[in-house]
């Protein structure tokens, strides 16, 4: 029997802590780390990882500033590789093998994005973490994350948030106290109803393509396994 093939959307801002002004928390990434570490084995599955860069630069900030917008989004394509450099050490010096992937050349310190050596490394067991987007500007890692997803024909795409919101309510749960979170919605709803818990390119690429997305809090301990195993928590958009 084949494993599951899964991809997880993390953000940069999930690795950055909350107590000071450090953009990558040590302690954050290493607790990550190890859930990763421990699902990857104890499941059984083939897990990729499309880590952000927004807890060291975003596009949009820079543009904001004055910096041509796609500059500014090359500025967060790098960004995301310098995450993906600390999860990958962490999650190694757990015994779990890694490969890194950019989508913008780096050949000193990642191995390029290959669709094909990408399924390799996840049918060998390795963890594979995917940065620096798709190598285009103007694209979020949530639609980078939807299109590798899709490439590596992975069944599902994890999305996972670090706000502390356990999934998708039809008010924002922080502002209002009676805001209610869906157990499950089609794309349409999301659509219609504008839930932006991502890019909205993301969420009519995941549709057109009949790519679940599970929203979850990745923050909360033991989410990630649950998430991973398939355990009904947060929301499930099919």
């Amino acid at each position: 029997m084949s494993r599951r093939r899964l991809v997880l959307k993390m953000s940069g801002e999930a690795l950055a802590s909350s107590a000071s002004d450090e953009t990558i928390d040590a302690a954050v990434v290493e607790r990550l780390a190890g859930e990763i570490a421990t699902a990857r084995n104890e499941l059984d599955l083939e897990l990729a990882i499309m880590v952000g860069g927004g807890n060291i630069w975003r596009g949009t900030t820079g543009e904001g500033k004055g910096i041509d917008r796609a500059t500014s989004d090359t500025m967060g394509m790098l960004a995301t590789v310098i995450n993906a450099l600390a999860l990958q050490d962490a999650v190694e010096r757990l015994g779990q093998p890694t490969r890194v992937m950019s989508a913008v050349h780096m050949a000193e310190v990642a191995e390029p994005y290959i669709r094909r050596r990408a399924i390799r490394h996840l049918e060998k067991g390795r963890v594979v973490i995917f940065a620096a987007g798709m190598g285009n500007p103007y694209f979020t890692t949530d639609t980078s994350a939807a299109l590798r997803a899709a490439e590596i024909e992975a069944e599902m795409l994890l999305k996972g948030t670090h706000s502390g919101v356990d999934g998708v309510y039809n008010a924002d749960p922080k502002l209002d106290p009676t805001a209610v979170r869906f157990d499950s919605l089609s794309f349409m709803e999301v659509v219609q109803g504008d839930l932006r818990m991502m890019d909205l390119t993301a969420i009519t690429f995941c549709k057109d393509n009949k790519l679940p997305i599970l929203v979850f809090d990745l923050m909360g301990p033991g989410q990630l396994r649950r998430a991973l195993a398939g355990e009904q928590i947060g929301t499930l958009i099919r």
